[in-house]
């Protein structure tokens, strides 16, 4: 599986119309990318600098802002957004002259930071318009311009171990019912089930261990790697609709535990 991550910048002069497509295309990518990293197919290294630091400080409003767009008002999506944007503006006017190492030999770093401007503006516009389904679909290449920037840096966090487990939970909920119609449908099914379960299991372990001792945390993973067994209790017992109801009950456990520690 190749590793490259330079066909994941999403284009700034991409329109609001045609970015959901885009953003669809680039899908594979990321799930490639965060797979990647995860199994240690890049050579990479725990985060440990000032940059990283600033970055994962200003995905924490981010994060709100994506969980907010898919289960908040409108008013909290636009004050979660405006604090994300807020945090970004600081990392640009700090880094945005003269960034330190491991990024400075990177010639996308501007690049990065001007696309995320421009993926808040356009969730910005379309929440104000109160298309909250929208926002929160464009918010996700934010994620994926940060997975890059990481990537190519060779830095790993515990947000990359969210992703993974992100991208294999969409193939199971976008895929998982026409694999489940399809010939021997539980058996293909099953593959896909067993990689989220060995992605679930991996996350305490990529948590720094103030992360891993954190009795909430403990309790969020708890419930996602709950909604994993379910699911996995519900293929073996070869039952469609107990598994279509488990694929359904995967994205609530995980947002939450994405919203408070991804």
């Amino acid at each position: 599986m190749s590793c490259s991550t330079s066909h994941l910048a999403t284009p700034l002069a991409t329109p609001l119309a045609t970015r959901s497509a885009s953003r669809s295309a680039s899908r594979p990518a990321l799930r490639a990318l965060a797979l990647c990293v995860l199994l240690g197919a890049s050579v990479a290294t725990q985060a440990a600098d000032a940059v990283t630091d600033a970055l994962q400080q200003a995905y924490a409003p981010y994060r709100a802002a994506l969980f907010k767009t898919s289960m908040g008002t409108q008013a909290e999506a636009q004050q979660a957004l405006d604090q994300a944007r807020a945090a970004w503006a600081a990392i640009g006017q700090r880094y945005g002259a003269q960034v330190p190492a491991p990024y400075d030999r990177d010639t996308g770093f501007a690049a990065t930071l001007a696309a995320v401007n421009t993926i808040y503006a356009d969730a910005a516009a379309q929440i104000a318009k109160q298309q909250l389904p929208q926002a929160h679909d464009t918010l996700e290449a934010v994620r994926e311009q940060l997975a890059a920037l990481r990537h190519r840096n060779g830095v790993v966090v515990f947000s990359d171990a969210m992703n993974a487990y992100h991208a294999q939970m969409e193939v199971v909920m976008l895929d998982g019912p026409k694999m489940l119609a399809g010939p021997q449908g539980v058996i293909v099914l099953a593959g896909a089930v067993g990689a989220l379960d060995h992605l679930a299991r991996g996350l305490a372990p990529q948590a720094s261990a103030d992360v891993a001792n954190n009795p909430e945390f403990q309790a969020l993973l708890r419930v996602v790697r709950g909604s994993v067994d379910t699911l996995q209790d519900a293929v073996r017992s070869q039952d469609p609709a107990a598994i279509r109801q488990a694929i359904g009950q995967l994205k609530g456990p995980y947002s939450k535990l994405f919203a408070k520690f991804g």
